[in-house]
């Protein structure tokens, strides 16, 4: 990997891990591939390569946030709307 996306990298991973905390399968479960997933990427060099590697892991922080905010949104409704 070039240094030019050594701290892309680096706060993507961050943004991943601190987002996971939260992830419903658990936190452990989630670091552990999201580590996984990182480490097989590691020697990529090609700087297209770490390019689209870096958009697909923003748009998994997309997603995640999406999840949540269904999430709170579907507690928010449970908790103030009635069912019938």
């Amino acid at each position: 990997m070039s240094t030019k996306y050594r701290h892309q990298v680096l706060q993507l991973y961050r943004t991943l891990y601190y987002m996971g905390k939260e992830y419903p399968k658990g936190a452990d479960w989630f670091h552990s591939r999201l580590k996984n997933a990182f480490q097989k990427n590691m020697n990529e060099a090609d700087d297209q390569k770490v390019a689209e590697l870096l958009k697909r892991g923003e748009f998994v922080v997309k997603e995640l946030e999406a999840l949540y905010s269904l999430r709170k949104y579907r507690a928010m409704k449970n908790r103030y709307y009635d069912e019938n």
